[in-house]
């Protein structure tokens, strides 16, 4: 199976990030335990027009990112790995899987206690980190792995901005929210009238993203409705969609995930940080990520290749399949990103045992994930030999 252009430089882009985004998380950390702790966590709590930088980066910044995301869903659906039913089947099964069992492991967990609106933060997953860790292992890894994984994440992600638009959304102003929408109506007349200047719908945009703000839904909802209106025609070079996504890889990727990563893990590590991991909503997240994740994934895909709506590609197996779900636990950004919107009401304290619960979870994923598809493809290699 053969990588197109476009793919591959996702693929490196999201890699290249994905190793940065472990750099400046490790980074964060150190300065947010150093001497000049004070400092460095009020700076990103410094307030710029009403607002502090880090909400300025969560919900501004992270809305080009799933302008991104939905620019990559809309190529993947035309194009991409998705454009054939057959083979789109198996990393939507995948991602469901890889959503519904880590929520319900969460829930059996906190179900009924003031944590349970956290349901969403298990079933997040991060595409730089995850790519970043299948590339390390190098070229013994099946294109079609790399697809897999890649559009699983991708429809992750699209399931994540459901749930943040489905209940993480408390108070509706809905004249906001039908002005948000007419603008976007606006731009979808523009893409039927074959208006390919970028322009105006960055324009549109900005606009969109300031109705949706006030109207109460997560205005990093814009991103993906925005992407879904730029003209995407054939999906050549010269197209507006095709022009906007690469320009916006390697900002996405080293600029704006990891001001994402550093602003967020800024998190003081207390003496006593451990005694939050025994609250039924960090064994929750850990739980949900680590074991939840592969075994979501792992089972929906066999169920969709056993009903025979899918199949599994030939150079893959199914502990290939449990390793990129191993890897799918890696929540990191979007299970932070979530974390924010679900507890935002509950204290400064919950938050940050769930970013400690998502680090180490993550940390664990990568782990498992990187030694088992290591040591697999390590047996496939030498049985080949053998042959």
């Amino acid at each position: 199976m053969k990588l197109t252009q476009t793919f591959t430089a996702f693929f490196q882009s999201e890699k290249a990030g994905g190793l940065l985004l472990l750099f400046v998380t490790i980074v964060s950390l150190l300065l947010a335990n150093s001497s000049i702790q004070t400092e460095y966590i009020a700076f990103w709590e410094t307030e710029i027009g009403h607002h502090s930088i880090t909400h300025w980066i969560n919900d501004g910044l992270m809305t080009i990112f799933f302008l991104l995301i939905g620019l990559e869903l809309e190529r993947e659906l035309y194009h991409g790995e998705l454009a054939n039913i057959k083979n789109a089947v198996l990393p939507i099964f995948g991602a469901l899987g890889g959503m519904i069992v880590p929520a319900g492991i969460f829930m059996i967990l906190n179900l009924g206690t003031l944590t349970q609106n956290g349901a969403g933060i298990p079933m997040a997953t991060d595409i730089a980190f995850a790519i970043g860790v299948l590339s390390l292992l190098g070229n013994r890894i099946p294109a079609s792995l790399k697809i897999f994984l890649t559009a699983l994440a991708v429809i992750d992600d699209l399931g994540a901005i459901l749930v943040i638009a489905l209940f993480y959304t408390q108070t509706i102003a809905f004249n906001n929210l039908l002005i948000a929408f007419a603008i976007m109506g606006f731009l979808f007349i523009l893409n039927r009238r074959k208006v390919h200047y970028l322009m105006p719908y960055l324009i549109g945009g900005v606009f969109m993203w300031y109705f949706m703000l006030n109207s109460g839904v997560h205005a990093t909802i814009t991103g993906v409705l925005l992407a879904f209106v730029i003209p995407f025609g054939d999906g050549g070079k010269e197209t507006a969609s095709y022009r906007l996504q690469y320009f916006l890889h390697h900002p996405v990727a080293f600029v704006i995930l990891p001001l994402f990563a550093i602003a967020n893990t800024c998190i003081p590590i207390h003496t006593n940080w451990h005694e939050g991991l025994s609250h039924e909503n960090s064994i929750g997240i850990i739980l949900g990520l680590v074991v939840g994740k592969p075994l979501g994934i792992w089972l929906f895909s066999f169920l969709a290749v056993s009903l025979g709506i899918s199949k599994l590609p030939k150079d893959l197996k199914w502990k290939n399949i449990l390793g990129a779900g191993m890897l799918g636990g890696i929540g990191f950004t979007m299970s932070i990103f979530i974390t924010l919107l679900a507890f935002k009401n509950d204290g400064e304290e919950v938050i940050t045992y769930s970013k400690i619960a998502i680090l180490i979870a993550s940390f664990l994923s990568g782990t498992f994930g990187f030694i088992w598809l290591k040591l697999t493809f390590k047996e496939t290699e030498k049985s080949i030999k053998i042959k």
